[in-house]
């Protein structure tokens, strides 16, 4: 069995954006050479999110929505957490959107559905962050 494993570099200017990264993932694959395996995606920040999903931007819209309505940015100080920080919210967005996303590798492709794609989708932006390629297979 073998590995591979990079890390992918995110600096959004704003503080909230959906960034579609199918393909520097497919790009890793490509330089991993593995065919039979498994890719895993995760965000190495606590403020930020990888998922699976649709490119569609009217989804990535109601996924703003509804992550506003559920864990509103402001007021800050509703948030326990918002002292040094003015983050509680992202920490909130990302818990429910997730860490990571597993995706086999079959015949070295990722073996999406016919409609998915792998997004970074920042909450607390406007610094560097980074996400973590990590493949094992043959």
């Amino acid at each position: 069995m073998r590995s591979y494993r990079q890390e992918l570099w995110f600096e959004s200017p704003r503080r909230r954006e959906i960034i579609l990264i199918t393909p520097r993932v497919e790009e890793c694959l490509r330089e991993s050479g593995i065919q039979e395996g498994l890719c895993l995606v995760n965000a190495m920040h606590i403020t930020a999110s990888v998922f699976i999903n649709d490119h569609e931007s009217g989804l990535h819209q109601d996924f703003e929505d509804w992550l506003e309505g559920l864990a509103p940015e402001k007021p800050y100080e509703r948030y326990r957490h918002n002292g040094f920080e003015d983050n509680a919210d992202a920490h909130l967005k990302r818990t429910i959107m997730g860490r990571e996303v597993v995706v086999a590798i079959t015949a070295g492709r990722l073996d999406l559905g016919p409609w998915e794609q792998l997004f970074y989708y920042e909450f607390d932006g406007r610094r560097r962050k980074r996400v973590l390629v990590k493949i094992i297979g043959e």
